[in-house]
């Protein structure tokens, strides 16, 4: 046993080391001291220390740039113009942009390095995204790996947003993460309720903030949110709408149904919910609840692998498919607005069926969460 005690010692010192060498790097070989970041034309001026990404680096100064990956640059959310002081565009950001875009000087902020002054523009609305925090009230169970978390915002204070839009929900430091992270959760409740919102999560495997959220926050703990954010909002027409979503991806479409009950919307729509086996079923009652109060709404749960003997009598196969077989039976396809969301990959599928059925893709409407 004596003859593994010096080769361990040995190989914790030089890890040790090395991790002192690591953090004089950070600190003092890639310090950039301090730089200057112009927003809007000299709207707004900051001045922090240089050496992390523009993205974190606003988020300390409390502007938040919509980031549905946390900063990992996966989602190509965080796109901001930059006109000056960011250098070349990274082979990390290129798959994101478009050739207008890369024209306009449009970055990924998660990608860019504070090393010198920069100017950049964003939205001016956010500029004025809030930061709230809250108390967790409640957490149902709805699957093995879906949770429903209910939030209520502290001091009064009210939660204004358009439904199907998202918020950002700060994962603190905690035993298995040395760091603080956001990441995106679309919105689920009715939005008549303007002091609490509802959030609908899906477990990760190995995911910092869903770790975070199903086994560390507890009923009465205290929760971190900004937002709103999206641009997936039910638009203000007549067209008959189809939804289709996977999974969590069930909440931005319960809220917007939510809201087009409490406003009497009477459009003809559909909403076919993929899952993969019965177990994966949640929300059914409440869908049906739904359909008699939205007299031409019709839920319709699709099963891709239901388990062998399961009393299972509706749809079965891709969601997709399923969606195609019905609108190729619809005279009025062409009218229908699509609104679809899940995974890239099933945003992907469900584009491409709508427009092969006839919905064009300035009818079709998203948030491509990764």
């Amino acid at each position: 046993m004596a003859s593994f005690v010096v080769p361990i010692t040995v190989i914790s010192g030089i890890g040790a080391i090395l991790a002192a060498v690591l953090v004089f790097a950070e600190r003092v070989i890639t310090n950039y001291g301090d730089v200057q970041v112009d927003i809007n034309q000299g709207d707004k001026k900051l001045t922090v220390r240089g050496g992390g990404s523009l993205l974190e680096t606003l988020t300390t100064q409390k502007i938040f740039i919509p980031s549905a990956c946390g900063g990992r640059g996966t989602c190509g959310y965080c796109k901001v113009k930059v006109s000056e002081g960011a250098g070349p565009l990274l082979p990390t950001e290129e798959p994101y942009m478009d050739a207008q875009e890369r024209g306009e000087g449009i970055r990924l902020s998660c990608q860019i390095k504070l090393r010198n002054d920069l100017k950049i523009e964003i939205p001016a609305e956010l500029l004025t995204i809030k930061e709230y925090l809250c108390t967790c009230d409640e957490i149902i169970d709805y699957t093995y790996d879906i949770k429903q978390f209910r939030l209520t915002v502290l001091d009064g204070q009210l939660m204004k947003y358009t439904p199907g839009q998202y918020v950002q929900v700060l994962a603190p430091q905690y035993d298995k993460s040395n760091e603080e992270v956001y990441r995106a959760y679309s919105i689920s409740s009715d939005p008549a309720d303007k002091r609490a919102i509802e959030l609908i999560v899906r477990r990760v495997s190995d995911g910092i903030c869903t770790t975070y959220l199903f086994d560390y926050l507890k009923k009465g703990d205290k929760v971190r949110i900004n937002g709103p954010y999206g641009r997936f909002y039910l638009r203000d027409t007549s067209a008959p709408v189809i939804f289709i979503a996977g999974g969590s991806g069930i909440a931005p479409i319960k809220c917007m149904l939510h809201d087009m009950k409490n406003n009497n919307n009477a459009r003809k729509s559909i909403f076919f919910f993929g899952i993969r086996t019965t177990k994966d079923l949640f929300l059914e009652q409440e869908m049906k609840q739904l359909e008699t109060e939205l007299p031409k709404f019709k839920f319709v749960p699709v099963i891709s692998q239901p388990e062998p003997g399961a009393p299972w009598q509706g749809a079965v196969g891709r969601v997709t498919n399923v969606a195609e077989d019905y609108l190729k039976q619809q005279d009025d396809v062409g009218n229908y607005e699509g609104y679809l969301c899940g995974s890239p990959g099933m945003i992907d599928a469900s584009v491409e069926i709508l427009t092969k059925c006839g919905i064009t893709e300035d009818k079709i409407y998203y948030d491509k969460f990764s």
